[in-house]
């Protein structure tokens, strides 16, 4: 529990620092130092970064992208060009850190090709056994689906603690008793695995708003924000993401321990 404070504690003095180079980005920009500027922003882009990597990789696994084709790199590259070409549209420093995020999901959107909703997944999830859930994650496994997260990248401490994981699925306070439950019994490597399993399934918008959530902590009207979509289908998102999550926590529990 301890990490995850001090992870919430860390996120939030990194937007302090991104809100503090608005100034100066600003003057860059004003007197034609691209080279500054560049410099300069790149210090703000880590979690951007940390985003693209892993939409893109999970667009690529689920087909929605061609295999090597492009790199998070390509993006990060044409992110500079964009923020240079467009910063005037950034009013103040607190909107800059949500800015970059969206001018970064506004590039992905342009190359991710929609997705058909996964509606069996949704429609099973209440009734999957234990060798059915077993089979979706070796396949989950073997297929490298569960390995296309770039590690490297994933410097946070945050990233696969299982506090972390499970305060963003089991938001109320009845769900103590459960929570410690799957503390006990499951560990943190399975934790981590199952979460990052069903995320996996999740339609590709639906767990760019969760992880924008629990991930980066914007709030629902800045992920609307990000994201060109209204305040009510982001909760609606948030929701169903929160409920798949909770429910297959709950369902595969139970088969565990039939």
């Amino acid at each position: 529990m301890e990490s995850t404070r001090t992870y919430y504690k860390s996120q939030k003095e990194f937007r302090v620092f991104v809100a503090s180079t608005f100034s100066d980005l600003v003057r860059h920009r004003k007197m034609g130092e691209k080279k500054a500027f560049s410099e300069l922003l790149l210090k703000t882009l880590p979690h951007v970064n940390r985003y693209i990597v892993k939409r893109l990789n999970t667009a690529i696994s689920k087909g929605n992208l061609p295999q090597g084709k492009y790199r998070p790199a390509d993006f990060v590259d044409q992110l500079f060009i964009t923020a240079y070409d467009h910063f005037d549209e950034v009013k103040n420093e607190k909107d800059l850190y949500p800015w970059l995020f969206k001018k970064a999901d506004e590039l992905l959107e342009d190359k991710i090709v929609d997705e058909e909703y996964d509606e069996v997944f949704f429609q099973n999830i209440d009734d999957f056994s234990k060798p059915a859930w077993d089979a979706m994650e070796e396949k989950f496994s073997t297929d490298g689906d569960g390995d296309l997260v770039m590690m490297e990248e994933m410097d946070d401490i945050s990233y696969g603690n299982k506090d972390y994981i499970l305060n963003h699925v089991f938001v109320e306070d009845d769900n103590n008793e459960m929570i410690a439950k799957l503390d006990r019994e499951w560990g943190e490597e399975n934790i981590r695995k199952h979460a990052e399993m069903v995320l996996y399934h999740l339609p590709l918008s639906m767990r760019a708003i969760y992880e924008l959530a629990t991930e980066h902590h914007f709030n629902v009207e800045e992920i609307a924000e990000i994201r060109n979509q209204s305040l009510k289908e982001v909760k609606q998102l948030l929701e169903d993401a929160r409920k798949a999550l909770k429910t297959s926590f709950y369902n595969r529990d139970k088969e565990i321990n039939q």
